[in-house]
C-alpha cells in the first residue's frame, strides 16, 4: 500500500508541474487554429506545388487538429496525396507540449521536429512526382486505346484499383473548390466529422467558442493521459524495482523498438503519442524508436480519413500501409545518424 500511496503522490506532482505548460500551448494552438478549415482549404488549393511544404508545418503544430482537417482535404480532392502524406509523416500530436514542459528534452524536441518536418517534404514530393509520371504513361496508354481501338471499357492499366484512385484524385485537383465544397459527399463528411470519435473530433477541430475553454478542455484531456502513463511507470518502478519489465518488452534491439513504436504509433488516439514520449523520458526506448512511433501516428488523421474518404476503402488502408513503411523507414534512417 505504502508503494501504491508513493506511486499515486509521484504521479499527481508530476502531472500537475507540466499543467501551466500544457495550457500555455492548447491556448496558443487554440488562437491560430479556432474554426479555419475553410481558410486552411483555400490557401492549400491556391499553392498545390507548395503543398507538401505546407503540410509538413502544419503538421507539426501541436495536437493532430491539422492532420484530420487535412484528411478532410484529401477526401474531397483539395489537397494532394503528397501533402496528406506529409501532414502524416511530421505529426507529433501531444509530443511536443509533454517535450516543451521538461527543458532538458528541448534539443531532442527541435532535433524531432526537423527530422520528421524534412522527411515529410522529400517524401510528399516524391509521392506527388510518382503519381504524376504514372498518371501521364496512363494518359498516353488511353489516348492511344482511342485512336486505335474505339473502345474504352476494354483496357485495364497496372496498379489496377489504387492507381486508378490516385490518378482520380490528381485529376479532382484541377477541379472548382466550390464544386466539391457544395458536393453531398462533402456534407456527409463534414457530418460525419461532428459526430465521429468524441475526442477525436474535438482534437482536431475546436468545439467551444471560447478559446480559452477550449485550451483547457484539452490541457485536462491530456493531462488525465499523463497521469494515468505516469502512475503505470511509478508502479512498475515501485513493484519491480524499475523500468526492467517495460524493457524486456521493448527489448534492447533498436530496430524492434522501431517496429513496436510504429504499431503504437498508429493507434488513432492521443494516448498513443503520450505512451511513446513518456517511454522515451523514461529511457525505455531509444530516439530513433521515438522518432519511427510518432511518424506513424497522426493522431486521429487517419479516423477522418476513413470517415470522409469512405468509398475509397482500398486507397486508405493502402495509404495506412504506407505511413507505416514510410515511418519505419525514417526510424531506421534515424538510427544510423550519429546526432542522436
Amino acid at each position: 500500500m505504502h508503494i501504491f500511496l508513493d506511486a499515486l503522490w509521484d504521479a499527481v506532482k508530476d502531472t500537475l508541474i507540466i499543467l501551466p505548460f500544457l495550457y500555455l500551448t492548447y491556448l496558443l494552438v487554440s488562437y491560430f487554429s479556432h474554426n479555419d478549415n475553410e481558410k486552411y482549404s483555400k490557401i492549400l488549393h491556391h499553392t498545390n506545388k507548395a503543398g507538401p511544404v505546407i503540410g509538413a508545418f502544419l503538421g507539426s503544430v501541436p495536437q493532430c487538429g491539422f492532420s484530420s482537417v487535412l484528411s478532410n482535404l484529401y477526401s474531397r480532392r483539395i489537397v494532394t496525396l503528397g501533402t496528406l502524406i506529409a501532414v502524416f509523416i511530421s505529426t507529433s500530436d501531444e509530443a511536443l507540449p509533454l517535450m516543451i514542459s521538461k527543458p532538458e528534452f528541448i534539443p531532442k524536441l527541435l532535433l524531432l521536429m526537423a527530422i520528421k518536418i524534412v522527411y515529410g517534404i522529400i517524401v510528399g514530393y516524391l509521392i506527388d512526382a510518382i503519381i504524376s509520371i504514372f498518371s501521364k504513361k496512363r494518359q498516353v496508354l488511353q489516348d492511344y486505346h482511342d485512336r486505335h481501338c474505339h473502345d474504352k471499357n476494354e483496357v485495364t492499366f497496372e496498379g489496377g484499383e489504387i492507381l486508378d484512385s490516385l490518378n482520380e484524385n490528381q485529376v479532382k485537383l484541377n477541379e472548382n473548390v466550390n464544386q466539391s465544397e457544395n458536393s453531398s459527399h462533402d456534407h456527409e463528411c463534414h457530418h460525419a466529422d461532428e459526430n465521429e470519435g468524441g475526442h477525436a473530433h474535438n482534437h482536431s477541430h475546436c468545439c467551444a467558442t471560447n478559446i480559452f475553454l477550449d485550451a483547457l478542455k484539452h490541457t485536462v484531456i491530456i493531462l488525465a493521459y499523463v497521469f494515468v502513463a505516469t502512475l503505470a511507470i511509478n508502479l512498475i518502478r515501485g513493484y519491480c524495482g524499475g523500468l526492467e519489465p517495460l524493457k524486456k518488452i521493448f527489448t534492447s534491439n533498436s530496430y524492434l523498438q522501431i517496429l513496436l513504436a510504429c504499431v503504437i504509433g498508429l493507434i488513432p488516439n492521443c494516448a498513443s503519442s503520450v505512451f511513446l514520449v513518456e517511454m522515451f523520458m523514461e529511457g525505455v526506448i531509444v530516439f530513433p524508436a521515438l522518432v519511427a512511433g510518432l511518424s506513424a501516428g497522426a493522431g486521429v488523421g487517419l479516423i477522418v480519413l476513413y470517415t470522409c474518404n469512405y468509398k475509397k476503402l482500398g486507397l486508405n488502408i493502402f495509404i495506412t500501409i504506407l505511413v507505416l513503411i514510410l515511418a519505419i523507414i525514417l526510424g531506421i534512417i534515424t538510427n544510423f545518424l550519429p546526432i542522436w
